[in-house]
Parts: structure tokens; sequence; C-alpha cells
């Protein structure tokens, strides 16, 4: 996985590299100061940069975060079902690390991580699922399955507004990459609602308290 990992990102610098000439030509000037990055990226030099670079911080904690989270979830998970879809996510998160480190690289900046309150709430909510559901229920992939989607759903808010700005300011380049990311979660998330919907929800609305005691 990491090796193929490797190669998808040389793959998709070089593509950045080709068509860099062509998102400046497009307009992407105008909503600059022609400030450059390492690679010649053209970057906002503006209030607007420094939110947006604060921002990707944000989420490149929360995704190294959830690196550590996942494998937690999938430990704890009773189906071998959930329990799959945790340890695939995983290693598609890993790539998205990836991709962060792209962008910043794109920006002239270092990859830096800056402390992601939400993401923090939303693993100590899963922590608490774990704990406050009995072991080998499905009541608690119910939980799980909720508190992932908590996950995905802040983070497809995130990568949604990061893609906008990108786009609006003319850096299609990157807004490319973050909708590629944007996609994954989506469709992670309409992975987790078809387990639960299909099986997970249903045998878990007949667990009694007393099943598992």
């Amino acid at each position: 996985m990491e090796q193929q990992t490797k190669s998808r990102s040389k793959s998709s610098a070089a593509t950045l590299h080709g068509s860099k000439s062509k998102s400046s030509n497009n307009g992407s000037s105008k909503a600059t100061n022609g400030t450059n990055g390492s690679n010649g990226h053209q970057r906002m030099d503006t209030q607007l940069e420094k939110f947006f670079v604060d921002e990707l911080k944000d989420i490149y904690y929360a995704e190294k975060l959830l690196t550590k989270a996942l494998p937690k979830m999938a430990k704890s998970s009773t189906t071998e079902e959930l329990k799959h879809a945790f340890e695939d996510h995983l290693a598609v998160t890993q790539e998205q690390i990836v991709r962060l480190e792209q962008i910043f690289d794109m920006l002239g900046k270092k990859a830096q991580a800056k402390k992601c309150e939400a993401m923090e709430g939303l693993k100590k909510e899963a922590d608490s699922i774990v704990e406050d559901t009995e072991k080998g229920s499905l009541t608690r992939d119910v939980g799980l399955i909720f508190a992932a989607q908590k996950v995905e759903h802040y983070e497809i808010a995130t990568y949604g507004s990061l893609r906008t700005i990108a786009s609006t300011v003319g850096m299609n380049d990157i807004a490319d990459l973050l909708q590629q990311t944007l996609d994954e979660e989506k469709e992670a998330d309409e992975m987790l609602t078809s387990i639960a919907e299909n099986n997970i929800n249903y045998q878990a609305a007949s667990e009694d308290e007393d099943d598992m005691g």
C-alpha cells in the first residue's frame, strides 16, 4: 500500500506541474498578488491565504488523528463488515494525508498540523460510545457508524469549503486534489449508511439489553 501511495503521489505531482500554466492563464492572477510557491504555483498573498492555510493545517491534524482512531474503531466493531470498512478507510485516509502534504508543497508551505478541536471532540465521542455499549453487540456497531458518519460529515464540509476557496481564486489544480478527497469522503459516508440500512440497524433493533448479560 505504501509503494502504491508513493506511485500515485508522483503521478499526481507530474499532472499538477503539467497543468500549472493552464491554471494561471485562466485568470488566477486576477485573484492573486503574484506571489509564488516553491514550485512556481500562483499563491494568494492575502488574509484569505492565511485562513486557507490555517484550515489546511486543521484538517491535516484531523486526518492524522483519524489514523489513530480508525484501528481502535475497527477492533471494537462487532461485525466483520464494519471492521473491514474501517480498515479500508484507514488506507484511504493515509493517501489523503499525502495529498494534503502535496498541497502544502504547492503553496510553498511546510506541512504542519494545527490542533483540530472538532475532531478531538468527535474522537472522544467515539471513545465514549465504545465504553457505553456492550462488547459484541450490534448496538455498538450502530454507535460506531453514528460516530464515524459525524466525522465524515465534518470532513465533507471542510473539504467542500476548501475546494470552493481554491476554485474561486483560480487554484484549479489544488481544487482538483481537494475534490478527489471530497469524493472519497462522500463515498465513505454512503458506504456506512448502506451497512447500517442493510443489516446492522435492523438486527440491533431486536437486541434486548439482557441479551449480552
